[in-house]
């Protein structure tokens, strides 16, 4: 298996900042578009637990808006040429908490989608 080839990786990269250039603007088509339409397609927020696509697409509907923010390190890593993890902290407009993201990125046949995600703000340790 190719860790990191670059025809794959460069094709993550690229859904990863059409991705992200949706979410600053709130535009649900494209990140609808950018997640795989399956009830086995999962998203765990900040403040919500969604199970599968359609729960993804209500609470995107309902929200209002992504808070804005900025990338900091982000890596994205492509296992073969159809898995890929992208893993990115933010920084949210006004906060003092750094945030983090993890994707898990599968390859269709209609182009390369996020099956499971995971978005949290980083609290104190124990």
């Amino acid at each position: 298996m190719t860790i990191n080839d670059p025809v794959a990786l460069a094709e993550v990269m690229a859904a990863f900042a059409a991705y992200e250039a949706a979410l600053m603007a709130d535009d649900i088509a494209t990140m609808d578009a950018l997640f795989h339409d399956a009830p086995t397609t999962n998203r765990f927020g900040v403040g919500e637990v969604l199970w599968g696509i359609e729960a993804i697409r209500a609470f995107r509907k309902g929200r209002g808006g992504s808070p804005q923010r900025r990338l900091g390190q982000v890596a994205i890593t492509t296992y073969g040429d159809s898995f890929a993890t992208a893993d990115a902290e933010f920084f949210r407009e006004g906060a003092q908490r750094r945030g983090r993201q993890s994707q898990s990125w599968v390859k269709f046949a209609d182009g390369w989608k996020v099956v499971s995600a995971h978005v949290s703000l980083e609290g104190a340790s124990h």
